[in-house]
C-alpha cells in the first residue's frame, strides 16, 4: 500500500513534466489576465474634461486623443511603459570573536577545629583544605562574507488595472518571449503615482510601490537545472 502511495506521489509530480516532452512550452491565456479584464471594462468619465474643442478654430481639447492632449495613462484600461534597469551590488563582511575564561576555589584549612576532625575520616587524599577547585575557558569566532552584483535591462507594457481612491494607479504587466522550447517571461505588479508617469508615457521600477518583478523562464533548459524533485525533498528532509 505504502509503495502504491509512493508511485502515485511520483507519478503526480512527473506529469507537469511528461506533458511537455516533444513540444514548446505553451503560452498562458491572456484572456483570463486582469489586464485584458480591465481594458474590456470602460472606465468612469471622472476628472476628465470635454473632448468637444474649445472654440471650432481651436486644436486643443481635454481629449487624449487630441493633437496637444496628454496621453500619459490615468485610467483604468490605459497603457504605460516600464523600464527596469537594474544594476545593484553589494559587499558585506563582518566578523565576530568571543572568548570566557573562569576560576573557582574553596578551602577549610580552619574552622572551629572541624577539618582537623573530618579529615581522618576523609579517603586517603582527600582533604577540607582543598575542598573544591574549578576552572572553565570558552572561545568562538566567526566570519562570513556576502558579494552579489545584478544588472537586468528590461522594458515592458503594463496596464493600469485599477485607480485607488487617492488616484494612484495599480499596474500589472506580463511578457512572454518563447524561443525554440524555452519560454521566458516577465511579470511586473505594483502602485504608480500619476505624476510620476513622464511624458513619453514611461515610468521606471524605482518609482513603483509595492513593486514585484519576476523574470524567468520555463521550458526544456530550465527544467534540466531544477534538481529533480526526489533530490529537493531528500536536501529538505535529511539533516545531515
Amino acid at each position: 500500500m505504502k509503495r502504491t502511495a509512493i508511485a502515485l506521489c511520483c507519478l503526480a509530480a512527473a506529469c507537469g513534466r511528461i506533458e511537455n516532452v516533444g513540444k514548446a512550452p505553451e503560452f498562458s491565456t491572456p484572456g483570463t489576465s486582469n489586464e485584458v479584464a480591465a481594458m474590456a471594462i470602460p472606465p468612469l468619465p471622472v476628472g476628465y474634461e470635454s473632448e468637444i474643442p474649445l472654440s471650432p478654430a481651436s486644436l486643443w481639447s481635454g481629449s487624449p486623443t487630441s493633437l496637444l492632449g496628454d496621453r500619459r495613462a490615468s485610467r483604468r484600461g490605459d497603457i504605460l511603459t516600464v523600464v527596469i534597469e537594474i544594476d545593484d551590488s553589494a559587499e558585506i563582511s563582518n566578523s565576530s570573536s568571543r572568548a570566557r575564561t573562569g576560576s573557582e576555589a574553596l578551602s577549610i584549612p580552619s574552622l572551629i577545629g572541624i577539618p582537623q576532625r573530618v579529615d581522618p575520616r576523609l579517603p586517603e587524599g582527600a582533604s577540607l583544605a582543598d575542598a573544591v577547585s574549578t576552572t572553565s575557558s570558552s572561545a568562538s569566532s566567526g566570519d562570513g562574507s556576502v558579494s552579489r552584483n545584478e544588472q537586468l535591462e528590461l522594458r515592458v507594457a503594463a496596464t493600469v488595472v485599477d485607480v485607488l481612491a487617492n488616484g494612484v494607479m495599480q499596474i500589472q504587466g506580463s511578457q512572454e518571449v518563447r524561443v525554440n522550447f524555452e519560454l521566458r517571461e516577465l511579470i511586473v505588479t505594483g502602485y504608480v503615482r500619476p505624476e510620476d508617469v513622464s511624458r513619453q508615457n514611461q515610468i521606471t521600477y524605482d518609482k513603483i510601490a509595492a513593486a514585484r518583478i519576476s523574470y524567468g523562464g520555463r521550458g526544456q533548459i530550465t527544467d534540466v537545472q531544477q534538481p529533480r524533485y526526489g533530490q529537493q525533498l531528500a536536501d529538505a528532509l535529511l539533516p545531515f
